[in-house]
């Protein structure tokens, strides 16, 4: 969900003049770029498909349709004027990264569908829940543990951890708008609201767009595989989880600092639960199984796409996961149209050569630059563009590509730069109440003000970008990507 989509939801904020002038913006820009003068060096073909991707990003973040829907017209575009044939027009579809990305949206289906996420998150509250701060690493555990199979951040925070959290926070009578909201629940909220960020940049399965970034490093010739992302991210990643719960718990205090009572409720939860039921033994089995096999899936030959669909299907074939359940994940289908689009633009884009025009134009700024200065003020311009979006799948779509041509223009080694541009697609979110789908669930639950929310989020930003470029630029250099 992006901020444009989160705000479209409250009644009365959508008109059909408003919609309609939405679609004039979309169409009106790109027809104006198409009709331009394509620049030196552009071929018309790859200027025209310009058109239409920028026009297909502004729909995404306009959103005068869903974002499916404006993919679809996308692609119509791009076949009706002739720019791409239908075949490459559909090409995005049968990406492998594609299937990856919806078998492990069905697998995170079960975890909600069967309790197994719930359970995993009241057990972490039961273990470290005896004070506020042991409460924020309890959900930064519960998320470490979720998000390489939930792929949905909006749903790890929406559908696992607000209900929890929420639950916790009026226990100890922590409410929005009655004066007591600094008692327990902003704290959780901001807490859980930037774990999940963290949690998200840690995994290539995480959130949506990951796959995204890591198809278009493919486009440049940089492999990225699940496993040398999640080694990559996992000692900068476990930092920032041990430090941006305590960064919050110092920055905005909560008054209440002892919680003896939060155990007891997750015990209490847990024994309302039952032991585990069959369909949760065989979903941990399946979760235990894919993580393995993602980890070591280099050795042992198979992708992480084929690890993806075998999971999917021992969980269709034991009836934990039914048809209908796959039908009915509506999240999925739409992740399946608009990425697939996306993927299909900017792959074309790179084949075309606008991207390395755009490399080249960019380049010549930093040629009298060293390759890490370069890539330094590449990296801060592209986490702090963020205060411009609403939604990491239009910033990762419209820069990520063009900004990682330039990195390795001027000699950035290609892993390095295609990782960490990936790591801050995630991090970058912290800042804004709009900034991905998790941040409208967190900041609508009212335990914030505004302001609150923007300086809390400004601060861990630099925090994380310290750790990240910090103690990740040593595990990194240790790894040998620099």
């Amino acid at each position: 969900m992006t901020g444009a989509a989160w705000r479209n939801t409250v009644p009365g904020t959508r008109s059909a003049r408003s919609t309609g002038v939405r679609f004039a913006t979309v169409i009106g820009l790109g027809v104006a770029i198409w009709f331009m003068p394509a620049p030196e060096g552009v071929t018309p073909q790859a200027w025209h498909l310009f058109a239409i991707f920028v026009a297909t990003i502004v729909g995404i973040m306009l959103e005068p349709l869903p974002m499916g829907a404006i993919a679809v017209c996308g692609i119509a575009a791009v076949t009706l004027s002739g720019t791409l044939p239908l075949n490459d027009a559909l090409s995005g579809f049968s990406h492998s990264v594609i299937w990856l990305v919806m078998a492990a949206f069905f697998i995170s289906r079960c975890f909600i569908k069967t309790g197994l996420g719930a359970r995993i998150a009241y057990s972490f509250v039961r273990f470290l829940g005896k004070n506020t701060l042991g409460l924020g690493y309890s959900m930064a555990a519960a998320e470490l543990v979720l998000a390489p199979v939930i792929p949905s951040n909006t749903a790890r925070s929406g559908a696992v951890m607000y209900p929890i959290v929420r639950s916790i926070a009026e226990a100890f009578s922590s409410r929005p708008g009655d004066g007591t909201e600094r008692r327990i629940g902003a704290f959780l909220v901001q807490n859980s609201f930037h774990v999940n960020l963290i949690t998200s940049a840690m995994f290539l399965t995480a959130m949506a767009g990951n796959p995204l970034a890591a198809q278009f490093a493919a486009a440049q010739g940089v492999n990225i595989t699940w496993a040398n992302w999640a080694t990559a991210a996992i000692v900068p990643g476990l930092v920032s989880l041990l430090v941006v719960p305590f960064v919050l718990y110092k920055l905005y205090p909560p008054e209440i600092t002892h919680t003896p009572s939060a155990p007891e409720m997750a015990r209490s939860r847990l024994a309302e639960m039952g032991p585990m039921k069959r369909s949760e033994k065989i979903l941990f089995g399946t979760f235990v199984m894919l993580l393995l096999m993602w980890i070591f899936g280099g050795q042992l030959s198979v992708s992480s796409t084929v690890t993806a669909l075998f999971g999917w299907g021992i969980l269709l074939v034991t009836r934990v996961l039914s048809w209908e359940d796959v039908l009915n994940e509506r999240a999925a289908w739409n992740v399946f149209i608009w990425l697939s689009t996306l993927i299909m633009m900017g792959t074309y884009m790179s084949t075309l050569g606008m991207v390395g025009w755009f490399s080249d134009s960019i380049g010549d700024l930093f040629g009298n630059v060293g390759w890490l200065p370069a890539f330094v003020a590449l990296s801060l311009i592209y986490f702090y563009s963020h205060y411009f979006f609403a939604g990491n799948t239009a910033h990762i779509s419209s820069m990520y590509a063009a900004f990682l041509a330039v990195a390795l223009l001027v000699g950035t080694p290609p892993l390095l730069a295609a990782l960490v541009l990936a790591f801050f697609s995630n991090l970058f979110s912290s800042m804004t109440h709009y900034s991905t789908g998790p941040a409208p669930v967190w900041f609508g639950a009212g335990y914030l003000k505004l302001g609150q929310w923007w300086k809390q989020g400004a601060v861990i930003s630099a925090v994380n970008i310290a750790i990240w470029f910090g103690i990740g630029g040593v595990w990194w250099k240790v790894l040998g990507l620099w």
